[in-house]
């Protein structure tokens, strides 16, 4: 065996057995091993599409396949030995002096989703190659896909591009803030929202109400006033890992609860309200010293 190939040999055990351990702490961790599906993608409802030509793109950002993901891990590493076999054919013929021709991608935000060259990706990231060349087409959506993004994230995200295009938020409110959650099937949940302050708002005023404008007095009177209370209070420092979505949602809930209990509350009392149900214990002992203190 000549000295080129027993690197490519030895640079192949080493793969295969990175690619093990990987598959090994992915199972312990009960996390999905593979890249990301082009098809999780799509379903961010894409507006168009437009070729960008030939660009250089940086490899890290590489993150998906369109129709190989599951024959490599996370990382790019090459999971079977179908794969595995043609990365060595593909590292010899780099050794020899080979020019490997451009891949082609789909850019989704700031990640990328190989087209044609998964193996070549793979190759030039099992190698430390920072940059590669690549044929880009990039897709329009409205929301964006990072490289640390799993694929439980671009559900999220696809359910997040449902409701806009269900809403129409950002053309009817401009300068409205993202709304991200981290559980699914929250969105349909807003949805709700918005159908009951419609149908309510059309019983006090006499009139139709229609859905554009049931979307706006949503995100501006109940929605966007929630969120700025539960930001006065600092209510995210006390749930760590949730967002403000999470918390408006849970506070509407508690909101509810007590309506049905005849207490009617603004957005801010309601936020209030529920730091003081279920906050830190600190916050929740001077939430009930004040209802003792309100009741003497």
């Amino acid at each position: 065996m000549g000295m080129r190939s027993w690197q490519v040999e030895s640079e192949k055990e080493r793969l295969e057995l990175r690619a093990r351990l990987h598959e090994l702490l992915h199972r312990l961790k009960g996390e999905p091993n593979t890249l990301l599906p082009f098809h999780q993608a799509l379903a961010l409802r894409p507006k168009g599409e437009h070729h960008l030509g030939l660009r250089t793109i940086e490899v890290d950002k590489v993150v998906g396949s369109m129709d190989r993901y599951e024959d490599f891990d996370h990382t790019f590493l090459p999971k079977t030995p179908h794969t595995l076999e043609r990365w060595k054919r593909l590292r010899a013929l780099q050794l020899s002096g080979v020019e490997l021709p451009p891949i082609e991608v789909y850019q989704v935000g700031e990640a990328y989703f190989v087209k044609d060259g998964n193996h070549r990706v793979a190759l030039a990231k099992a190698t430390g190659q920072k940059y590669m060349d690549a044929y880009v087409i990039a897709l329009d959506v409205p929301v964006p896909v990072e490289p640390g993004d799993t694929v439980k994230d671009l559900i999220l995200k696809a359910e997040y591009a449902h409701f806009l295009e269900k809403t129409r938020l950002k053309e009817l409110v401009p300068k409205a803030e993202e709304i991200r959650f981290t559980t699914l099937g929250r969105y349909d949940i807003l949805l709700d929202h918005i159908a009951t302050r419609r149908y309510f708002k059309g019983l006090e005023e006499g009139r139709e109400v229609s859905w554009e404008e049931a979307v706006v007095d949503w995100y501006e009177n109940l929605y966007k006033p929630t969120v700025e209370a539960i930001r006065r209070l600092g209510l995210l420092r006390d749930f760590p890992g949730r967002t403000e979505a999470d918390l408006y949602l849970w506070v509407m809930d508690h909101r509810y609860f007590l309506a049905q209990e005849g207490q009617e509350l603004s957005p801010e009392e309601a936020a209030r309200s529920y730091e003081e149900r279920f906050g830190p214990l600190w916050k929740r002992l001077g939430g009930a010293l004040k209802r003792l203190l309100a009741k003497s």
